[in-house]
C-alpha cells in the first residue's frame, strides 16, 4: 500500500502562516503592555471615619438616595485585602450595593505589625468589631445596624452575631467557614495535621507570602501555570491585560495574620470543630449559635476549593433564627465576587432581601391603632 505523501511546499507555507500570525500578536501584545494601562484597584470613593490601631473603617459616599433605614458593614477576612469587593469598576460589589441604595461601611483590617501577634479572636470580635459597630451605632442614632461577612471575616460576624445579637438586624454570610469537619478540599485536610504551636512560635504573626504560597500548592496547575499561560495567549487584549493585573495587585497584597489569632483559629475551628457545635469561647463566652434570632442569608459557591459547600450549608439548621436561606452560586471562591454571572445575581439578591427585612415589624395591635 503506497503511502500518503504531504507536500513539502504544504508545510513550508503553513509554517509561515503561523510565524506570520505569531509575530502579528507578538507586535500587538508589545503595543498593549508598552501603553498606559488602567489598573488601579478599589477606586470607589469612601472616607476613613474611624481608626483604632492598624484598624480602619471606610465608609462608602453615596451614589443615590439611601433605600434603607439601616446601614450594611462589611468584614472582609484577616486574609488578603477588603479591595476584593471593590476590584474594578463595572464589577464591584460595592459600587453595586450603592447604586442599590445601600450605605456601606466596610472594614480595613490594615497590616499587623510585630506588636500585634498576642491579638485573639476576642480581640478582633468584641474589641475591633464591636467598637466599630457602636461607632456606627452612634452615628445613626440607631439600636441595630446590618452586618455581612467574608470568608473567614463571615465567621467573624457570625460569632460576633451570637454574642452581640441585640445589635444586628440582619446577617448575611457569604463563602463562610462554620462547619470544619469536612475532607472536601485541601485545605481542610491540611489543617488538621498542621502543627500550629510550632508555626506561630517560629514566626509569631504569620507572613502573607506564606500564606499565599500554601494557597497557590492547593492548585498549582490552575494557579502557578495555566493562567499564566492564559496571559500569554490574551497578552494582545487590553481588557484581559488589565484585568489580570488587577487580580495579580490583589493576591499579592497580602498582610500577614496576628500568631495568636491564627492559631485559635486553627485550633477550636480547623481542629476541633467548635463552632458549629456550640462549644467555642471567645472573650470567656461560649458562642451559641441558637442566639442568632435574626435573618440569615448564607451564600456559597458549588466549585469553592478554599471553603467548600459542606463547610457552609449546616449553618442555617444551627442557628436559632426561623428567617434563613441558603444559596449556592456555580461559581468558586472568588468568582462570586467578580463574574459577570455572579454580579447580576449577588448584590441585588442581597440589596432586595435587605430591604424586605430594614424595618421593624409592627405588632397586629400597632397596626390597629395606625388604622
Amino acid at each position: 500500500m503506497a503511502q500518503s505523501k504531504i507536500s513539502v511546499d504544504l508545510i513550508l507555507s503553513k509554517l509561515a502562516e503561523e510565524a506570520e500570525k505569531a509575530g502579528e500578536s507578538v507586535q500587538k501584545a508589545s503595543d498593549v503592555l508598552l501603553e498606559p494601562l488602567e489598573t488601579e484597584i478599589a477606586v470607589t470613593p469612601y472616607d476613613i471615619v474611624y481608626e483604632e490601631d492598624r484598624v480602619k473603617l471606610k465608609h462608602y459616599k453615596p451614589t443615590g438616595d439611601t433605600q434603607l433605614k439601616r446601614p450594611l458593614l462589611v468584614v472582609y477576612a484577616l486574609i488578603n485585602r477588603e479591595t476584593m469587593l471593590d476590584l474594578q469598576p463595572g464589577r464591584s460589589v460595592v459600587h453595586n450595593f450603592l447604586q442599590e441604595g445601600i450605605d456601606v461601611y466596610m472594614i480595613d483590617w490594615g497590616y499587623p505589625a510585630r506588636k500585634d501577634r498576642y491579638l485573639t479572636i476576642d480581640d478582633h470580635v468584641n474589641g475591633y468589631m464591636d467598637n466599630v459597630v457602636n461607632f456606627i451605632l452612634d452615628k445613626h442614632r440607631l439600636d441595630k445596624i446590618h452586618l455581612m461577612g467574608i470568608c473567614m471575616g463571615g465567621t467573624f460576624c457570625v460569632i460576633y452575631s451570637a454574642l452581640h445579637p441585640e445589635k444586628i438586624k440582619n446577617l448575611v454570610t457569604t463563602v463562610t467557614p462554620t462547619n470544619f469537619d469536612t475532607d472536601q478540599g485541601l485545605l481542610h485536610i491540611w489543617m488538621k495535621d498542621m502543627d500550629v504551636d510550632r508555626i506561630v512560635d517560629t514566626y509569631g504573626n504569620i507572613p502573607g507570602d506564606i500564606m499565599n504560597m500554601g494557597f497557590l500548592l492547593l492548585n498549582p496547575a490552575r494557579l502557578m501555570i495555566d493562567k499564566y499561560v492564559g496571559f500569554m495567549e490574551n497578552m494582545a487584549n487590553k481588557k484581559f491585560v488589565e484585568n489580570f493585573v488587577r487580580m495579580e495587585k490583589w493576591i499579592f497584597d497580602s498582610p500577614d495574620v496576628p500568631g495568636e489569632t491564627f492559631r485559635q483559629f486553627i485550633r477550636d475551628c480547623y481542629q476541633k470543630n467548635l463552632l458549629i457545635q456550640n462549644k467555642m469561647e471567645v472573650g470567656g463566652k461560649r458562642v451559641d449559635l441558637k442566639k442568632i434570632t435574626m435573618p440569615l442569608l448564607n451564600f456559597y459557591g458549588k466549585y469553592d476549593h478554599l471553603v467548600p459547600p459542606e463547610a457552609c450549608e449546616l449553618l442555617t439548621g444551627k442557628v436559632g433564627s426561623k428567617d434563613t436561606e441558603d444559596i449556592c452560586l456555580d461559581t468558586g471562591h472568588i468568582g462570586i465576587y467578580v463574574s459577570s454571572k455572579c454580579q447580576k445575581e449577588f448584590a441585588p439578591k442581597i440589596a432586595r432581601w435587605l430591604k424586605e427585612r430594614d424595618e421593624d415589624k409592627k405588632s397586629s395591635s400597632e397596626k390597629k391603632q395606625q388604622k
